[in-house]
């Protein structure tokens, strides 16, 4: 399993908090399944933050279902990543995962809002979507950040053993 760090430009010289996170890599006959907010455009790959004493696959799996409707099964944890950010550290646990069923989304007020549904992208537009986060610097540190870490995540998919076959 890869480890990458990403050290942004307003990181603090030390970290007083951490949010751990997991997500979800599902490809399908080429396509990558992203949630789109729709009323401010901005793609991530499906997850989210861990909860209570929830192990990162099961993290992987509720948030899935409830940002996509879909029930995965995580097949192999290929990277973990870790951003610095002000005085957050974000840990970040990726995982390839095979849909094994339908389930029920459940998204929060403010991603009702933001207009999040699930959406399907052709692998290679959607790394080249995410290769494209320099481009938000100086519009939003926050989605130049979170596209830098998708792509990076991509990358590493693609670079791992049978990325290119699921």
């Amino acid at each position: 399993m890869k480890e990458i760090s990403i050290l942004g430009a307003n990181r603090f010289e030390t970290f007083s908090k951490t949010r751990i996170g997991c997500r979800a890599v599902i490809v399908r006959e080429g396509m990558l399944l992203l949630s789109h907010e729709t009323k401010s455009g901005w793609w991530l790959i499906p997850g989210g933050g861990l909860e209570g004493d929830e192990t990162p696959e099961a993290c992987c799996i509720r948030e899935t279902e409830e940002e996509t409707g879909l029930i995965v099964r995580p097949l192999r944890q290929f990277l973990t990543l870790y951003e610095y950010y002000e005085e957050y550290r974000y840990i970040s646990h990726y995982f390839s995962c095979e849909v094994t069923g339908t389930g029920r989304m459940r998204l929060t007020e403010a991603e009702r809002q933001r207009g999040l549904e699930p959406q399907w992208l052709p692998v290679r537009e959607a790394v080249e979507l995410f290769s494209e986060h320099e481009a938000w610097a100086a519009i939003s540190e926050e989605k130049r950040g979170s596209y830098l870490r998708e792509y990076r995540a991509l990358q590493a998919y693609l670079e791992s053993d049978g990325g290119e076959k699921e």
